[in-house]
């Protein structure tokens, strides 16, 4: 069966979990009625269903091209899906509106976003990675440079990308060699080869907008030493259209497991033409803005997997007659019962279906957080927003992409050995979705910076106003005995969170290698309790509208998923704590040559 968008989850989401028409009275809501939500969620369902889905297995099989002019040609049907996304006004959903975005909360954005991710991955890294460039050119280019090239992104007229890794570093940025001759008319002549680079080179935009990091001559060693670049392709006239062509050249294409829809390339910037964002020696910090919406994104992107993968075993499970059941035939017409009907079967697709809607809700939770650090006029509401941003981004990357491959592995399970074939789709969701525990900064890396930045940024501030968050919760219901279940499972896990907290404290400073040895034990402990307190907030909701008399199904259906994240799924946390509190010394036991 074909993917099909969940847009009556999302329409819970945002309408009865994070009641979005309560902040109509911000500008930046105004224009985000629910009226005009669903409108949206509904249209971009047939958008991505009818249009991006089919193409996902095409761009699987024929991938990209490349030429021996540097050229790269896209897989069939792309450049006109990419034409019909431009022409249906999708690309300015989030953008500002004075360069001609449509202004609408990121939280409805993302919406449209996981929806064409799932349909098709590789397709929607395109547009995901140009509005990256929007983003970091809105936070940190001059007004000439905004108003050359924010209408064209926003428009996804022209295409963006991220230059940052080389041969010789990737994580570690200090390493980078690529270098930036200053010349007399203030442009740069930038010089170095950049590897893994999505979107690097294609045929869907008629410029590409690259950003790259670069040492300018005799700048400090170290991170303390890049500055970003604008480089286009093109380098645009007088009147901002594509000029001459830059010295910029795709020198191949990658050869992946995954995405194959989707150019990753080796690009070549032999003394291009540039222009400087931002002061100089200050390039990672305005980049962190690209990659801290890149991870975000990630973690949509490992949800987005995880439900086309979880659709198609759902699909395969009511359809795929094994064996009978133990309780007795269900199907007792037949040769053989669904394997629906088996729990090890079920087991499987509950924990996806748990995992999948609880970890929405959390980026979508995430993401209204992040509007409302923009948006409000509290300056208490903007910096808990901002606190949030930063505190949850490394759990959403980590957590939710570790846990989308899980999903995708257990959909292949349910398969069989159909699944291992290249006759069902679920093959290619596992392999798409492993690249997402990888780029932008691997999982390991996420785990890190949580531990050893996050935790600690402003005195505590961010983890300590989460722990009152959901003590206030847990107060505020723990005398409803529907939720009991809920706040339970809640208090426990948060306690655990806040023992684990506690211990890095204690045991990280006096050796980094403890905090290094619990740092992924420690991500998913909190990507764990926060999803605990998703569920829980979704069954309040849930409860009060059948309460209420409403018959929608969703409802039920949320507390009896819900239910099943707490008894089978979130007692993990026991062993997550357990295993981190045991500190480095196993872990760095055996000397380096023993292995």
């Amino acid at each position: 069966m074909p993917y099909k968008p969940p847009v009556r989850d999302y329409a819970f989401i945002l309408r009865d979990l994070l009641e979005l028409e309560r902040y109509a009275n911000l500008p930046a809501f105004a224009d985000a009625s629910m009226d005009t939500v669903d409108q949206i969620l509904e249209e971009a369902g047939r958008f991505t269903a009818e249009v991006l889905a089919p193409l996902n297995s095409v761009g699987d099989k024929e991938g990209c091209h490349w030429a021996a002019d540097h050229s790269v040609t896209t897989p069939k049907g792309f450049k006109e899906a990419y034409r019909q996304l431009v022409d249906g006004g999708w690309p300015g959903l989030g953008s500002d509106p004075a360069y001609g975005g449509q202004g609408l909360p990121h939280v409805v954005n993302l919406a449209f976003s996981e929806m064409s991710s799932a349909a098709n991955m590789a397709f929607s890294m395109y547009p995901g990675l140009t509005h990256g460039a929007y983003s970091a050119i809105h936070a940190a280019g001059t007004p000439e440079q905004k108003d050359l090239y924010l209408p064209k992104l926003a428009s996804f007229q022209w295409g963006g990308t991220m230059n940052l890794t080389e041969p010789q570093c990737g994580t570690d940025l200090g390493m980078l060699r690529t270098k930036a001759v200053p010349q007399a008319d203030g442009t740069y002549k930038i010089s170095g080869q950049k590897i893994w680079i999505s979107s690097g080179e294609h045929d869907l935009t008629e410029n590409i907008v690259h950003l790259v990091l670069a040492r300018i001559e005799g700048a400090p060693a170290g991170t303390r030493g890049i500055s970003l670049f604008i480089v286009p392709k093109f380098i645009p006239d007088q009147d901002g259209n594509p000029g001459a062509r830059n010295a910029v050249k795709c020198l191949g294409l990658e050869e992946k497991m995954g995405i194959h829809g989707n150019a990753t390339c080796v690009i070549a910037h032999e003394e291009a033409t540039g222009w400087l964002i931002g002061e100089e020696n200050r390039g990672l910090s305005i980049m962190f803005i690209m990659m801290n919406e890149a991870r975000l994104g990630v973690g949509m992107q490992g949800i987005a997997q995880a439900e086309a993968a979880y659709q198609a075993a759902a699909d395969f499970a009511k359809d795929r007659l094994q064996g009978r059941s133990l309780t007795g035939p269900k199907n007792p017409d037949g040769p053989a019962d669904p394997i629906i009907v088996h729990p090890d079967v079920r087991r499987m697709l509950m924990d996806a279906k748990a995992i999948i809607e609880g970890g929405r809700a959390f980026l979508f939770w995430t993401a209204l957080h992040g509007d409302l650090a923009e948006a409000s006029p509290d300056e208490a509401v903007r910096q808990k927003g901002h606190d949030y941003m930063a505190l949850m981004t490394p759990v959403l990357k980590g957590f939710l992409t570790d846990r989308g491959f899980n999903v995708c592995s257990d959909a292949m399970q349910v398969h069989g050995g159909s699944g291992f074939t290249e006759h069902f789709p679920v093959s290619q969701y596992l392999r798409d979705c492993r690249i997402a525990l990888i780029y932008e900064g691997t999982n390991g890396i996420q785990a890190l910076d949580l531990v050893g930045r996050k935790l600690a940024a402003d005195g505590g501030r961010g983890v300590m106003g989460f722990f009152a968050e959901l003590d206030g919760f847990i107060a505020a219901n723990e005398a409803d005995a529907g939720l009991k279940p809920f706040t339970e499972g809640l208090a426990k896990a948060k306690a655990e969170l806040q023992e684990a907290t506690m211990w890095l404290m204690q045991n990280g400073l006096a050796n980094p290698d403890n905090a290094g040895a619990a740092s992924t034990d420690y991500m998913h402990l909190f990507g764990l309790t926060a999803l605990a307190y998703m569920w829980a907030m979704m069954a309040r909701t849930a409860q009060a509208k059948i309460a209420g008399g409403s018959t929608d199904p969703i409802y039920a259906e949320k507390l009896a998923v819900g239910r099943y994240y707490i008894a089978r799924v979130l007692p993990e946390t026991s062993g997550r704590l357990a295993k981190l509190k045991t500190g480095a010394e196993t872990l760095m036991a055996l000397p380096a040559e023993a292995f």
